[in-house]
């Protein structure tokens, strides 16, 4: 609302257009004083007076006490939609043009909440090219805006800084921001189903690569219990593929693959192209979990060539290194290398994981072949964006495969060193976080 002095020159300017005497204006609600002491910018009208006048002068509320014509603000929330109907079905590049534009039309007209709504979907365009600081930068300004909101309404501001931390291979650091964001919803009676759905489904995937299985496993029990009270399919349907990823760690591969069928068939009807290609991926990586590099391969070239035509630089990636490892378990090293090659490109800055698990593969490839050097160099490259990480799981088998190397080239001192720091990634499953797991909402807990 404007100050008093500018909402009652524009009380005092529509009264003589419309030809109106205070005292016209004013009854019978209000006396013509009320009105002259308004006009004169020495009162803060009440939002009843507002709507009375606004009322009696022919216009809405909001422009009465803005001074924004509400079609304004109307026609904006109509285009946020098709900006986020464009990022879930489009290219996220032509999505990120549509957001720029409404971001300076919603800063122009003063609607915090429309800037951060599109701020939002800057920040997940960002994340789907691969632009992780640029997402995480639209992520905290969204938040800012959202300060004063309750913490439902910045939940996916949150989500949307941890994932972008998790991208980056700061496993920690997105485990603890989702976390504490989960405990305070909790703590504060603001358990809003939704934003905790969409917590939990969101830590499932940092918590796995850190080998905290136990804590993944409960966060996808915590989600699928809130699940029913959702009514966002997508968000269901995102949360049915972080849970297939708990089932696969758990050896549960049926379950898994149920989960993600259910996924699929709403991101079907949905047409959400690139959650759909997250299934894919999935699928893909159960199968290939469970001996069927086959069908493995084309799940995931079809999630790479669903990533791909939305210019999906990073998850597209990501969906390589997997498919690489089929390629070489087919015994297709040329292909797999010459994929992962071109992959390091990118640089360890656009998810350290993976890139540790594209030299992890490439030592692997140069194993086979018989040149112990080159993959040893592999090893230790992937040795080192692996503990930046905190990927606790491809931690111990890294050391595995690089002790077991030095081992065989006589080299047992280097090896067992190898070793143990491998026995020290599984000494401790589950405690790789920065304190107690969240407690579950009080809600579920009765």
């Amino acid at each position: 609302m404007d100050e008093p002095a500018e909402i009652g020159r524009r009380v005092q300017r529509l009264r003589a257009h419309l030809g109106l005497t205070q005292r016209q204006l004013a009854e019978p609600s209000y006396t013509p004083a009320y009105i002259s002491t308004l006009e004169a910018g020495k009162v803060r009208p009440s939002e009843t007076a507002l709507r009375f006048l606004a009322d009696r002068l022919g216009t809405s509320f909001e422009e009465l006490s803005t001074g924004r014509p509400a079609h304004l603000a109307t026609e904006l929330r109509l285009a946020l939609t098709d900006a986020q109907r464009e990022l879930a079905t489009g290219s996220a590049e032509q999505a990120a043009v549509g957001y720029r534009r409404l971001l300076t039309d919603a800063e122009h007209l003063e609607l915090p909440a429309e800037q951060a709504e599109a701020l939002l979907g800057l920040g997940e365009c960002a994340l789907e090219t691969g632009q992780l600081d640029n997402a995480r930068r639209h992520f905290e300004a969204a938040e800012r805006l959202l300060g004063d909101e309750p913490l439902p309404r910045r939940a996916r501001a949150v989500r949307g800084r941890a994932v972008a931390h998790l991208l980056a291979g700061e496993l920690r650091y997105a485990c603890y921001l989702l976390e504490a964001t989960i405990d305070e919803l909790n703590g504060s009676g603001l358990a809003d189903p939704e934003a905790l759905v969409l917590l939990y489904a969101a830590i499932i995937g940092p918590y796995i690569d850190m080998g905290a299985h136990a804590r993944a496993a409960h966060a996808a029990e915590l989600a699928l219990a809130l699940a029913p009270q959702v009514d966002d399919p997508a968000l269901v349907a995102g949360m049915h593929r972080q849970v297939a990823r708990t089932f696969l760690a758990e050896g549960r591969t049926a379950d898994a693959d149920a989960s993600l069928a259910k996924a699929q068939a709403i991101y079907r009807q949905l047409r959400l192209r690139t959650d759909l290609a997250h299934c894919h991926w999935m699928r893909g990586y159960v199968q290939a979990q469970d001996g069927e590099l086959g069908l493995a391969e084309q799940e995931l070239r079809t999630a790479r060539d669903m990533l791909t035509a939305k210019r999906a630089v990073l998850f597209a990636a990501q969906v390589e290194v997997e498919l690489a490892d089929v390629l070489r378990r087919l015994g297709r090293l040329e292909e797999a290398a010459e994929l992962l090659t071109a992959l390091l490109e990118l640089g360890d800055q656009h998810g350290a994981v993976h890139a540790g698990g594209a030299h992890r593969l490439l030592g692997m490839i140069s194993e086979e072949r018989g040149e112990a050097d080159v993959a040893e160099e592999h090893y230790v490259l992937a040795l080192g964006l692996l503990e930046r990480s905190g990927a606790s799981g491809d931690l111990a088998d890294l050391c595995r495969l690089l002790g077991d190397l030095l081992r065989r080239g006589g080299r047992t001192e280097a090896a067992l060193d190898a070793y143990r720091t491998g026995l020290g990634h599984r000494a401790a499953p589950g405690t790789t976080t920065l304190g107690p797991a969240p407690a579950a909402p009080s809600f579920l807990q009765r």
